[in-house]
């Protein structure tokens, strides 16, 4: 879903883009091609690298889409940390002109709110939580580091909940009112630190032409908002009829497993770091965000 978008918003401003694949890909776009790799074998296409001024990882299984087995645990961390070490492997061997790594990450960095609201929003500089999804989070990090010392920069955008007509938790958070219900998780108050998708892409595009960036940055917007302020918006602006529903944590346990944690889980998290070096945001409040998605504007 980013790299759909982002690509899309690189071609827009003349950028050449090469894709990862894990298969051999043929491009219908002029300015578009693809490359090989292979995460598990730690091989890829040494044209690739050698072309590249900067790289952008977004690689790894999705959090989200099945219950967190040992099995899916394991597929989680792995594609996160062998394709960073493969990225690092591939920049010392592979002659190159790379000055710049964006790597998306994710504010499962942090752990939940000590309290709602929450009134010390976490920071790049909190220590991290000792979860599943903070290990990995952890992991996935330390993967990429050592880019650093071969003299690259990197910048690290730890992502909030994205929100985009493309898929991922917006059109999750729509369905139920297509059976006129809007559904609110647990109790509703956890807060949902989220980012329009076109905020995002221009945030790794930020990247890519700011040379002063460096280090980790919450990819967050400036207005975090409740399960149920971010639900009830959402019926507002679709103008359904609906009723709201409150599905209680102990229909969502056996539903998700531990995966229910962080779906009920608070974490209100900072975008001041950003803000501060001069990033607007273009959709900074839930209502301007959903507004501009459901009347289909941009992705």
């Amino acid at each position: 879903m980013i790299g759909t978008a982002l690509t899309k918003a690189l071609l827009e401003k003349g950028y050449d883009v090469i894709i990862l694949s894990r298969s051999k890909r043929i491009s219908s776009q002029k300015k578009v091609g693809y490359a090989i790799w292979n995460v598990n074998d730690q091989t890829i296409e040494e044209e690739a690298i050698a072309k590249a001024d900067s790289i952008i990882h977004l690689a790894g299984a999705s959090v989200s889409e099945k219950r967190w087995t040992k099995k899916r645990k394991k597929e989680i961390v792995d594609s996160r940390v062998k394709s960073g070490e493969l990225l690092v492997k591939a920049l010392k061997e592979t002659p190159n002109h790379v000055k710049l790594i964006v790597s998306a990450s994710a504010i499962g960095f942090y752990g939940p709110d000590p309290q709602i609201p929450n009134p010390k929003p976490f920071t790049e500089t909190d220590a991290p939580y000792n979860d599943f999804l903070a290990t990995t989070v952890q992991q996935w990090e330390s993967a990429i580091a050592p880019v650093k010392q071969l003299e690259k920069q990197l910048v690290l955008l730890r992502t909030g909940i994205v929100l985009s007509n493309k898929g991922g938790a917006y059109k999750e958070f729509k369905k139920p009112l297509r059976f006129g219900m809007a559904s609110v998780l647990g109790n509703g108050r956890q807060v949902i630190s989220w980012i329009h998708i076109d905020d995002l892409v221009r945030l790794y595009i930020d990247a890519i032409e700011n040379e002063k960036q460096q280090g980790v940055y919450n990819a967050v917007s400036p207005h975090p908002v409740s399960n149920k302020q971010l639900i009830t918006e959402i019926a507002a602006q679709t103008k359904k009829p609906h009723i709201t529903v409150k599905v209680p944590s102990f229909v969502l346990k056996p539903l998700l497993g531990e995966m229910s944690v962080e779906v009920l889980k608070s974490a209100t998290v900072s975008s001041t770091k950003i803000q501060s070096e001069g990033f607007q945001f273009l959709y900074p409040t839930i209502e301007s965000a959903i507004g501009n998605l459901e009347r289909g504007e941009i992705f």
